[in-house]
């Protein structure tokens, strides 16, 4: 079922670019934190956009190193471009939301596009994405995107975290009785209409993982949101290595369990129940038993081979499912470990409490 759901999504390549005449004006906004490594090969991308009526409104939320510099080089080689530079962050906000916020402030577009300062867009993006929800009545877009995956650990990690995601449902998020809501941060293309209707960033003020709540106010709100794969049309090299995929979801993994200690253990055993337990039954157990547990560990495997190449990883990373949910567990219980030992979380170079987090769940 849930393959058939996945390839009933509708691909952007699938669908052709959006030919005009009217091109409503469209604002891409991103927040950056130290992203001088990463950000210029995606701002370059996104200022080669070959959709005419657009802008891009960078948030530079308190870097420390050469980010700020870089985005005024770019802002004044290319009009197109407003520089933001947040030098303080107000109580009651995490970093990143408060810097999308003061980014919509400024935007002038119909439609708003949020992204990551990492995250390369092709350049007929714009032209297709506008066309897949002008084609669905979509009030929200939101795509899953292609991941520059590298040796072994990164597919073994993301690869499970990618059929995760696909257990979610995304499919179902069209359905206006569905409870399925999703939301990518790197890319996000929301009515400007929709976006004040659910009250912007203003409502995601505490949320770590702001991005998936976004599209859960879209949903609520009763608009039409919609998923679709990227393919080749945006890439991302989220995380640098084993160790920062590690950092990076210790930070988002409790937190998208609401901060609830039985939700991550109850997560934690169903993970190693249907995805690690099934390979103790193809060693130990005879018979018929033994036979079910190895036709559960072949679909498995199958079906993240099959997810693997929208990661830019071999489909032979499929064969590595069972590892890759010892991973998750890991993970998730790292993230619950070390969020109620430090009695919140570090983003940004910001402490933030548990309970200010807690209470500022949507």
């Amino acid at each position: 079922m849930t393959y058939f759901g996945m390839k009933s999504i509708p691909s952007l390549t699938g669908i052709a670019s959006f030919a005009g005449p009217n091109f409503p004006r469209m604002s891409i906004l991103f927040a950056a934190r130290d992203e001088e490594e990463k950000m210029p090969q995606a701002l370059a991308s996104l200022l080669k956009l070959n959709y005419p009526n657009y802008e891009v409104i960078a948030v530079d939320d308190r870097s420390t190193d050469a980010t700020g510099k870089i985005l005024d080089e770019f802002a004044a080689r290319d009009a197109r471009l407003k520089a933001i530079h947040v030098t303080e962050l107000p109580q009651g906000w995490l970093g990143k939301p408060h810097a999308l916020a003061t980014g919509y402030e400024k935007a002038s577009g119909e439609w708003l596009v949020f992204t990551d300062a990492d995250v390369r867009f092709a350049p007929d993006l714009l032209r297709r994405t506008l066309a897949v929800v002008e084609q669905e009545r979509a009030d929200h877009l939101t795509l899953l995107v292609r991941l520059d995956l590298r040796g072994f650990w990164e597919p073994v990690a993301l690869g499970y975290l990618g059929a995760c995601f696909a257990l979610m449902r995304p499919w179902k998020t069209k359905e206006p009785k569905s409870k399925a809501y999703m939301g990518v941060g790197a890319f996000q293309m929301i009515r400007r209409a929709t976006y004040e209707a659910i009250g912007t960033h203003k409502r995601l003020a505490m949320e770590v993982v702001d991005d998936m709540k976004l599209g859960k106010l879209v949903k609520t709100g009763g608009f039409r949101s919609i998923v679709a794969p990227s393919e080749h049309l945006v890439h991302v090299r989220w995380q640098d290595g084993f160790g920062n995929i590690i950092k990076g979801l210790t930070k988002n993994m409790f937190a998208g369990m609401q901060f609830n200690e039985v939700m991550a253990v109850a997560v934690a055993c169903n993970t190693l129940l249907l995805s690690f337990v099934p390979v103790f039954g193809v060693i130990f157990a005879r018979g018929a038993a033994q036979i079910a547990a190895a036709a559960a560990v072949i679909a498995a495997m199958v079906f993240e081979a099959i997810l693997m190449p929208r990661a830019k990883a071999s489909r032979w990373f499929g064969v590595t499912h069972a590892l890759g949910a010892l991973v998750i567990v890991y993970i998730i219980l790292r993230s619950m470990v070390v969020t109620l030992g430090r009695g919140g979380v570090v983003w940004r170079g910001t402490f933030y409490p548990l309970e200010e987090l807690r209470r500022g769940q949507v």
